[in-house]
């Protein structure tokens, strides 16, 4: 099964780089200003140009006026939307008529149950985003570095597409694939050297841990 890995929160050339040369299926750019990850629209637009054809851009956005889509999605022209907010399935399905653009929503986890949430956004939501819930106080939905209990996800229904994200590194990879077997994976944190600053070495460490715990598990 093809694994889809999402390499998010790039504002560098160089990040942007190490990101398609692992083999990066998608590269996220944050447009939520409280973020160490926050890219003006028109800088987006100009990284995005690289990953043409190689990997899809998605739009992160956290309860984003219609203002700020529109300017997103006429200067960065994405792929995708990424809403890591409040939205509610109504504004999904606004959104995706507004721009035609397919719609990830992202909901926190933290025990089997929340994985209740997804059922409004089923048939709306083209994928989901698991993501840990973020720690008491903190300004950020996502980004935080922490991780959930991956065999949670076991009893997730086998049509959800989703993508597996919070806490992930090349040290845990191997464990967050063997226990959730998910489709796909997203990585912000764990590939920086300082809240914001992107490691091109670490994001080719992580790769290199992906395809060995890949190989691995087919052995």
């Amino acid at each position: 099964m093809a694994l889809d890995i999402k390499i998010c929160g790039l504002k560098t050339d160089k990040a942007l780089a190490a990101a398609l040369a692992g083999g990066a299926s998608h590269v996220g750019f944050i447009f939520f200003a409280k973020s160490p990850r926050f890219i003006d629209p028109l800088e987006a637009g100009r990284l995005r140009e690289a990953a043409i054809a190689k990997a899809k851009a998605v739009a992160v956005t956290v309860d984003a006026s219609d203002a700020f889509l529109d300017e997103i999605v006429g200067k960065m022209r994405p792929d995708m939307l990424q809403l890591h907010g409040s939205e509610t399935p109504e504004r999904l399905a606004e959104l995706k008529a507004r721009y035609g653009l397919p719609v990830m929503k992202v909901l926190p986890i933290s025990e089997a149950a929340d994985l209740e949430r997804i059922r409004p956004f089923v048939g709306i939501a083209d994928r989901f985003l698991f993501d840990a819930k973020p720690p008491k106080g903190s300004e950020l939905p996502g980004g935080n570095g922490i991780a959930f209990d991956w065999r949670i996800l076991a009893g997730l229904d086998a049509g959800v597409d989703y993508m597996l994200s919070g806490g992930l590194n090349a040290a845990n990879i191997g464990d967050a694939l063997r226990l959730a077997n998910p489709p796909a994976i997203d990585i912000s944190s764990g590939v920086e050297s300082a809240p914001g600053v992107k490691d091109p070495a670490l994001i080719e460490q992580f790769f290199r841990a992906v395809r060995a715990a890949r190989n691995t598990r087919a052995a």
